[in-house]
């Protein structure tokens, strides 16, 4: 093993990376595999590669980054292209209404449910029982605490409760809407744009021109999406490769319960509240809407990021679903920014494993202001890696543990966290595609031939 990660592991990891990516080519180019087929194929190839060739395999980075750099190119262009686009099709403003409502309450509903499941597995688990948070590194408790520090710097800590929902409110609107793309808000791009479709809409065919544009422009973005997402397989082999070289399997043994409960969690919320979703609400076959979605369930583990997946869930659902462009559109943009599902069931878990480890006692009472304040502080938890981390401070001083106290849990944790963060990521933009079919369905807004694979797409 160690010949392995010395100067010619490095050599040698180049040259196994050149034979996978060849193989790659030859799967999609030349045999034709599914792309969802060739991601997990690289995913699996990347995680073995890591595994063996240890530190040599965070030297391919770099292709993960590219990849990961192309998708986020597109997030900005494609949220406020189709979100225009989107609303320009309804006709009609005041349906935003009554999709947004819908939209709302069903990400909240099944936020409620997910940190309901997270806090369930923390007590069927108990991963905290028995382990020795006081081993977290130095190195790891300097970190959470700077960044805990610029956190609440950043928040104005010393802000009353109603001043700082204020303070939410007023920050979505943009004061300089070029300025919001520049600095990738999502949320206040969201709001310009249902701003300006609304005004397309009212300028009537004064504004036929900037109409045909937007939705010409939507198009393009797709086509893009569609280009880039051909290097995925290529991605997401230099992501897994990475994280496995860099983290390592060790960290598993005191966090694999942790990583149990997680994983075991998310899945249940994926088969059981997704799955039923769209088999008892929508009355949709299961599996196909599973496989309709697994590219972005596959980017979605990989980069850790729901908005770097944004492009490609839109494309999915989309194209594969059958949901019409200015559902998604809009649904979903929402989604990858409020709908934190996978955060939900991290922060119910963590809580747990916190009072465990803490010897902490836990009432009624406790569940349920813990279950509260996640699903509070999850909406809205940036789509990016190990954002929610920082949240479960907040969740921690529900029940009495002192600040101190949880910067040593979570810098206990924190080394892991980007496999955790994986898997919650994925649970994460499983919802956001579950209730934009949902809400395209009673919005009639969905080709349920498409759907079903009875049909072609016309989508890109």
């Amino acid at each position: 093993m160690e010949i392995l990660q010395g100067e010619f592991g490095a050599y040698a990891f180049w040259g196994v990376s050149a034979a996978v990516f060849f193989g790659l080519f030859i799967l999609g180019r030349v045999l034709g595999l599914a792309l969802w087929l060739r991601v997990i194929i690289a995913m699996t190839l990347g995680a073995i590669a890591g595994h063996f060739l240890g530190a040599t395999a965070t030297s391919v980075e770099i292709v993960g980054k590219i990849f990961v750099q192309l998708i986020r190119m597109l997030i900005v262009p494609l949220v406020f292209t189709t979100l225009v686009a989107g609303v320009i099709a309804m006709g009609d403003p005041k349906r935003l209404g009554s999709l947004g409502a819908k939209t709302i309450f069903l990400y909240m509903m099944t936020t409620v449910i997910a940190v309901s499941i997270g806090i369930g597995f923390g007590i069927l688990v108990q991963p905290g029982v028995g382990v020795e948070y006081g081993a977290a590194s130095a190195d790891a408790i300097a970190e959470i605490s700077n960044r805990l520090d610029r956190a609440n710097a950043a928040a104005g800590s010393d802000m009353s409760g109603w001043a700082v929902f204020g303070q939410k409110i007023f920050d979505l609107i943009p004061a300089n809407p070029v300025s919001a793309m520049v600095n990738g808000d999502i949320l206040p791009i969201i709001v310009f744009a249902l701003f300006f479709g609304a005004g397309i809409i009212a300028a009537g065919d004064r504004a036929k021109a900037v109409a045909d544009t937007m939705e010409a422009a939507a198009e393009a973005i797709l086509q893009i999406t569609k280009f880039v997402m051909e290097l995925a397989p290529y991605g997401v082999f230099a992501l897994m490769a990475f994280v496995i070289g860099d983290k390592g399997l060790g960290v598993l043994e005191n966090l694999g319960k942790l990583a149990l409960a997680l994983y075991a969690a998310c899945f249940v919320h994926i088969i059981v509240v997704y799955g039923g979703i769209i088999r008892i609400v929508n009355n949709l076959p299961v599996n196909r809407f599973f496989r309709g979605i697994l590219d972005a369930m596959t980017t979605a583990y990989s980069t850790a990021s729901s908005s770097a997946t944004l492009p490609v869930t839109i494309s999915n659902v989309s194209k594969n679903l059958g949901v019409k462009r200015q559902i998604a559109g809009s649904v979903l943009p929402l989604g990858a920014t409020i709908n934190m599902d996978g955060t939900s069931i991290y922060l119910g878990i963590v809580a747990l494993f916190a009072a465990q480890a803490l010897g902490i006692e836990l009432e009624m009472a406790n569940y349920i202001a813990i279950a509260a304040t996640a699903t509070l502080v999850s909406i809205g938890a940036a789509g990016i890696p190990s954002a929610s981390l920082f949240l479960a401070f907040t969740v921690l001083g529900t029940f009495g543990v002192t600040a101190e106290q949880a910067i040593l849990i979570i810098a206990f944790i924190f080394p892991f966290d980007r496999l955790l963060d994986m898997m919650r990521t994925a649970t994460n933009v499983t919802g956001d595609a579950a209730v934009a079919v949902t809400v395209a369905n009673w919005e009639d807004a969905i080709d349920k031939d498409i759907f079903r694979g009875r049909a072609p797409s016309t989508e890109v």
